[in-house]
Order: structure tokens, then C-alpha cells, then sequence
């Protein structure tokens, strides 16, 4: 079953990417005491999430700070390495990379996806989640293939 508003976040070990390399991180820590705007993808460097999710939450940073977010987290079942040339790649200060490299945190909401046909194996859903001192507040879970509901427009206006 996958997780729902007002659900707890399931504790599990991210891998945080930083520039003296990859922390493990613990959700129920991490996501204590603060608000964050959370969007998972399928994976970095693809084009979808390259050329538009990403870059949204870059450009809209400032606008979700300014609405009361305390940090934003951007995820995939991707290795701490991928997420952090990524993030340096396209993303910014503004935007925190944790990575799902073994897909236990997408697994633990219910959000996993099966994408063998591409060659990707397990993977995590597209979606986007609002998540305050470790509760989902808002949660935006895309059907297969859309970018709609899980961008940081809608965010930005659910709040």
C-alpha cells in the first residue's frame, strides 16, 4: 500500500550527496523539525527529468522558501555519486540530493515502478511530496509517463 497525506515517513538510510562525499542519512533524523518539498524520479540525467523536473525546482526555489519551505530534496534510485554530478550538473545550492541506490525508500512508501523494459530495472515513481517534521502534508504521485502534478508549480500552489 502506498503511502498516504498524514502518514508518517517510513525510517530508512538515504545516502546524502556532499562534497566530501557520500553520508548516510537516516529519514526519521533527517526529515525531523523541518519543512521540505521532496520530488523522486525515475532517474538523473533522463530526459523528462533533466530537461523539466529538476530545472523546476531550480528556478522555484527562492518561490518555495518563500512559502515556508525549509530545504528541497530531490531523490532517485540512483548512487550518491550520479545524484551529486547531477545536481552539479543542473541543479544548484538550493537543492539537496539524497539517493535511493538500493530503491529501499520508494520500496518502504510504495512508489517503486518497474522500468526493465528501458533497461533500468527497479526504479521510483515520478512524484513529489510535502513533508512537515517527517509527515506527508501533500503528496503528488504522476500516472505513467505524465509530468503534471508532481512539478514545482503545483507545488507552489498547494501552498
Amino acid at each position: 500500500m502506498a503511502i498516504s497525506v498524514g502518514d508518517k515517513l517510513p525510517d530508512v538510510t538515504l545516502v546524502k550527496a556532499t562534497a566530501e562525499g557520500p553520508q548516510a542519512v537516516k529519514t526519521s533524523e533527517y526529515f525531523a523539525g523541518k519543512k521540505v518539498a521532496l520530488f523522486s524520479v525515475p532517474g538523473a540525467f533522463t530526459p523528462t527529468c533533466s530537461a523539466k523536473h529538476l530545472p523546476g525546482f531550480v528556478e522555484k526555489a527562492a518561490d518555495l522558501k518563500a512559502k515556508g519551505i525549509d530545504e528541497i530534496v530531490g531523490t532517485a534510485v540512483n548512487d550518491a555519486f550520479v545524484m551529486g554530478a547531477w545536481n552539479k550538473a543542473a541543479g544548484s545550492d538550493d537543492i539537496t540530493m539524497l539517493a535511493d541506490g538500493n530503491a529501499e525508500f520508494v520500496e518502504a512508501l510504495g512508489l517503486t515502478m518497474d522500468a526493465s523494459g528501458f533497461g533500468m530495472g527497479k526504479r521510483g515513481q515520478r512524484f513529489s511530496m510535502v513533508i512537515n517534521d517527517g509527515v506527508v502534508e501533500q503528496l503528488n504521485v504522476e500516472e505513467p509517463g505524465d509530468f503534471k502534478v508532481s512539478s514545482a508549480d503545483h507545488m507552489l500552489g498547494q501552498l
